[in-house]
């Protein structure tokens, strides 16, 4: 990593939480030592666009207050968080990264924040996001673009980048980000972090700005699964089963669904360490990226319609070419695409068939420059968008939980492993997570 670190880098929530419970540390000081390391380090980064010090050193006194009472809300007790800025935090400017919302602040919490300070965390600020979540790159932000640590001049990804970087440099040990496409994945494989999307609707979205209410999942972004584990747990209300038994893990060739960098592929499949393979027929491969397009696409178009109507001017280029070519998308292909939904969802079954856990690569390529929009892959032009959405996109269709673990690196850049596993397994997925 080129970018220096903060003081987050190497310590878990699980180590933080017991230096809090024996007085080593303080929920002051922890919040403190983000607030320093994102005045100091973020700059170079651009993984905050706001920073509220003066709630979170009024939230870490109240923690520290609880604490010192005997009042311990959990694991999340004390932990300095950053949160997307798609997402609403009352007080604190909500831009969606985007002109159309320059200066609005609102006056709630979503639903997620609510339960973030239910458990006692405290809030440093508002992560950078591509615009309206609309993007997996991350570098197309009325803000800026969020910056990789490993080389600054690349893609963080997106469009929970600035979560991914945060978390990434050690500015915060945990933020929160949404996944519609794989815009939790996405950047924690190309920062080489891990990254959390949770089944469809575990943690709740209400709150968060929509971009294809169909796909958005809430997820967060830690070091390590098991830190993304301890927060789902708090934030989703769910516990995690126990297995005992053998795991069943099942290598997911990812030809099928796009051209990989052989070397991408390799190191992921040697993290996995599993010898069985399995693979989706081509043209279900295909429908899985189809389907995907046109739900989101006439989705995102309803929701920026008048916006679009009313002030173009006021998007990012980049999106704007999006959205309006969302807005081509007739009624009928939407109709087909979601009657096309049971189909998929029988082929996934297929899969899982005999089988607890899916592994196969986050993204098929490492984190390309900033502005990239093509890359050459395995000897092919390829587009930048469609190939770091389409090993993740699939499991947004099905709602199915799926996670991004560090692999290694290939060429000195992170390598994403994903993890996939059907609603109700995650206790599979996270035995798999801890190998």
């Amino acid at each position: 990593m080129t970018t220096p670190l903060g003081p987050f880098s190497g310590r878990t929530l699980d180590e933080l939480g017991h230096d809090l419970r024996a007085g080593r540390t303080t929920a002051g000081e922890l919040a403190r030592e983000a607030l320093d390391a994102v005045a100091a380090l973020d700059p170079a980064l651009n993984s905050f666009t706001s920073v509220d010090a003066d709630g979170a050193l009024a939230a870490a006194r109240e923690a520290d207050r609880e604490l010192a009472a005997g009042t311990d809300r959990g694991p999340l007790h004390g932990i300095p968080v950053g949160v997307k800025d798609l997402i609403e935090v009352a007080g604190l400017p909500a831009t969606m990264g985007s002109r159309h919302f320059a200066g609005h602040v609102p006056g709630t919490d979503a639903a997620v924040v609510t339960r973030l300070r239910a458990a006692g965390a405290v809030i440093v600020g508002k992560t950078t996001t591509h615009e309206f979540a609309y993007g997996p790159t991350g570098d197309c932000s009325a803000t800026g673009p969020s910056r990789n640590p490993w080389d600054p001049e690349r893609m963080s990804g997106g469009s929970s980048g600035g979560s991914a970087a945060a978390v990434a440099a050690g500015l915060v040990p945990l933020a929160i980000g949404t996944d519609t496409g794989g815009s939790v994945r996405i950047p924690a494989a190309l920062c080489g972090i891990a990254g959390l999307k949770p089944a469809y609707g575990a943690i709740p979205a209400d709150g968060v700005f929509p971009l294809a209410r169909s796909f958005d999942h809430v997820g967060v972004l830690a070091r390590t699964a098991a830190e993304c584990f301890l927060a789902y747990r708090v934030l989703s209300g769910r516990e995690l089963g126990e297995s005992h038994r053998p795991l069943r893990v099942a290598w997911l060739d990812p030809s099928p669904l796009h051209v990989c960098d052989p070397e991408v592929v390799r190191v992921a499949s040697e993290a996995a360490g599993v010898t069985e393979k399995v693979a989706l027929p081509r043209e279900v491969a295909d429908a899985f990226r189809d389907v995907y397009v046109t739900i989101q696409s006439a989705e995102a178009a309803d929701v920026h319609a008048e916006r679009v109507a009313a002030a173009p001017e006021l998007f990012q280029p980049d999106v704007l070419d999006r959205i309006r070519g969302a807005m081509d998308v007739p009624a009928w292909r939407y109709v087909r695409a979601v009657a096309e939904l049971p189909r998929l969802a029988e082929a996934a079954e297929e899969l899982f068939e005999g089988r607890d856990v899916l592994a196969l690569p986050t993204v098929p390529l490492t984190a390309p420059p900033l502005g990239a929009r093509e890359a050459v892959l395995d000897g092919r032009t390829i587009a930048v968008r469609a190939a770091l959405l389409a090993l993740t996109c699939p499991w947004n269709v099905l709602g199915y939980p799926a996670l991004s673990v560090p692999a290694g690196t290939a060429g000195g850049l992170p390598v994403g492993l994903q993890l996939v596993c059907r609603p109700g397994d995650e206790h599979l997925l996270a035995a798999a997570a801890r190998g």
